[in-house]
């Protein structure tokens, strides 16, 4: 076996975390800060010539806007990104505001539904009073699966399952990487929503939310040179297919070109790619005790060559990067060496075998 992963592998147990911040924790409680160590001097202290920033000059008011007031922010800068947005005239009006009231010391940093030209006294209690509670974060780790994106954004938005699966099937989504089936099945969308952490407001829609996870991996793809990958025929949508090989496979971020060269040399040669967690995806399972290698299924690495047709989890930037830059090696086989997720690469089958013998000695593989 070319590639065998280790049950409680620390790799899995990091695909299958999903860590949302509620609106409570995020928005009731993030950086409730005063004095100068947040606003680094005081709001009078801020005022100057220098630091006068005014609206651009054709702002209509009352226009929704979000502004996102960062921690560390001085008074200046608060003024600044009001200023710039529209949401006061000058950051000189939303200073004095401030000062007149004394609240220098009361600021909260975080993320604010205002609208544009408000009375710079009405910003003022806002930001005393903290950030909108109709904002909440979600954050969806690297390596899941596409209907383990759904459930954890069901989990952590007002939305449920079957909404979102709903906009991903109608038509209500799209994505440039690939063309969409006229009718497609969840799995046409494996792999194309990027994991990050996201900021949305509960009037976001299902499809608002997906969407802007596929407009963000199309832009996260469209970012990395692809042209030594294409150069080889493969296209970028390809590229994303390869990531999540790379991304099931590696825990540790230095090991992903290694991993990535392995796949390339293996690909280069015409060798069936013989990786467990494409299989695992063939059997809908992610315990290793209900692999097959027999299965039948194009999924199936170690019995249809090539690349799976389409991603198995969703990749990070790292696993992009690795895909279409891999490292300059002549590996093509390797296989983990302790718990922790190193793996130990060889050349040759003979090498694998030995570095196979050992991990069992070592009790890393069974």
């Amino acid at each position: 076996m070319t590639f065998e992963p280790v049950p409680d592998q620390p790799g899995w147990s990091r695909v299958l975390k999903v860590v949302a911040i509620g609106a409570a924790v995020v928005l009731g409680g993030v950086v409730v800060v005063g004095g100068a160590s947040y606003l680094g001097r005081t709001v009078g202290d801020a005022l100057g010539p220098a630091d006068v920033g005014d609206a651009p000059l054709d702002v209509e008011p009352g226009v929704p806007v979000t502004i996102e007031v960062p921690p560390g922010s001085t008074g200046q800068d608060i003024g600044a990104i009001l200023a710039a947005q529209g949401v006061v005239r000058s950051a000189l009006e939303f200073e004095v505001a401030v000062r007149n009231v004394d609240a220098a010391q009361s600021l909260q940093a975080g993320t604010y539904d205002l609208v544009t030209l408000m009375d710079p006294a009405d910003v003022v209690a806002q930001l005393v009073s903290g950030p909108s509670a109709s904002v909440y974060r979600v954050t969806v780790v690297e390596g899941l699966r596409i209907n383990e994106i759904l459930v954890a954004l069901a989990e952590k938005t007002p939305h449920d399952y079957e909404a979102f699966e709903t906009a991903l099937l109608d038509g209500s989504v799209s994505t440039s990487l690939v063309e969409m089936p006229a009718q497609p099945e969840l799995s046409d969308w494996e792999g194309l929503l990027f994991p990050d952490t996201y900021e949305f407001s509960r009037s976001t829609t299902p499809e608002e939310i997906l969407q802007r996870m596929a407009s963000t991996m199309e832009q996260r793809v469209d970012s990395i040179d692809w042209s030594a990958f294409e150069a080889l025929g493969y296209t970028p949508y390809q590229g994303v297919i390869l990531a999540s090989l790379v991304e099931t496979e590696v825990l540790l971020d230095e090991e992903r070109p290694i991993v990535s060269s392995v796949i390339h040399n293996r690909l280069a040669q015409g060798m069936k790619l013989d990786i467990d967690a494409s299989v695992l995806y063939a059997l809908g399972t992610r315990d290793v005790a209900e692999f097959d290698r027999e299965v039948d299924s194009p999924y199936n690495t170690y019995v249809v060559a090539g690349l799976p047709p389409t991603p198995i989890a969703a990749p990070g930037r790292a696993s992009l990067e690795a895909a279409a830059a891999p490292a300059a090696t002549n590996f093509y086989y390797y296989v983990l060496s302790d718990n922790e997720g190193h793996h130990v690469f060889a050349e040759t089958i003979e090498e694998h075998n030995a570095n196979v013998a050992q991990a069992r000695e070592d009790g890393v593989l069974p």
